[in-house]
């Protein structure tokens, strides 16, 4: 048993390492893989679980883009870094909106919309929305190439973006992507702001499941919880470095394909099963 339940946390390990990155939905392959990869522990630990693994994820970008991330330098002397002194408090200012929300309705937000009918819907909307935006930015000129472009404005207009992903199946990473698009940022530039807001908001929300969980673990719980987290890590460096290197020549359209298959896929799995 232990064995088995430590290989189905491998499984989710490498799907949310994949699926947390690129603007696919994570929530939406956990559903499907959920389905056949059921952790047999208790639906509190599962509940937990799926949130906590994303520290896996998040010690990706941490380890990736430490000398970006890192407010502070040592040569000489000890000194903080302005432009990531101020890189950290626009991120703050984009986590505010979903912050807020997400601490007020979270609960109510997952009984209403955590079922296969609204991610279908969301994958598939956000899907047909990713193709129309490419297609109209074919030869669209994007004014912020920068990460320190950003201003407090664009920040603050990106987290608002960040509160669709609430709703399960949309992807943080895909609203956020989607929002820093459509005011003139880089799809590169997107993507790493994206990345960086990940950090906050992760950290936040596995520490209130973890509080809410309570720390009893036991060594089946604490191994499963530690295998998905560093699978998680390890698949999240190699996802990171592919979208990086692929959206320097090709734009997202072929992810909003494949949202709008998963979507049908989604659909008809459950409309078969009854």
């Amino acid at each position: 048993m232990v064995l088995i339940e430590l290989f189905k946390a491998l499984i989710l390990g490498v799907v949310e390492g994949i699926t947390e990155w690129l603007p696919i939905s994570s929530t939406g392959h956990m559903i499907l893989v959920d389905e056949f990869l059921q952790l047999d522990l208790s639906a509190a630990f599962k509940e937990m679980f799926l949130v906590v693994i994303q520290l896996g994820a998040i010690m990706a970008v941490v380890v990736l883009y430490w000398k970006k991330l890192v407010p502070v330098t040592t040569r000489g002397r000890i000194r903080l870094k302005p432009q990531t002194v101020s890189l950290w408090a626009k991120i703050l200012v984009a986590c505010i909106p979903a912050a807020i929300i997400g601490f007020l309705f979270n609960d109510q937000i997952d009984k209403l919309f955590y079922n296969y009918q609204t991610v279908t819907v969301t994958l598939i909307f956000y899907g047909i929305l990713f193709i129309v935006i490419e297609n109209a930015n074919k030869s669209k000129t994007f004014r912020i190439q920068k990460i320190s472009q950003i201003t407090y404005g664009t920040a603050l207009f990106i987290g608002i973006f960040q509160l669709l992903s609430l709703i399960p199946g949309t992807s943080r990473s895909g609203a956020t992507i989607i929002g820093a698009m459509l005011i003139g940022t880089s799809r590169s530039v997107a993507a790493e702001f994206t990345f960086f807001l990940a950090i906050p908001v992760m950290f936040g929300a596995s520490l209130l499941k973890l509080f809410k969980f309570g720390f009893a673990f036991t060594g089946l719980e604490a191994a499963v919880l530690l295998t998905g987290m560093i699978v998680a890590f390890v698949v999240s460096i190699f996802a990171i470095k592919f979208l990086m290197n692929y959206i320097k020549k090709h734009d997202f359209k072929a992810f909003g394909w494949y949202r709008i298959v998963l979507g049908v896929i989604v659909a008809l799995y459950f409309l078969i099963r009854g």
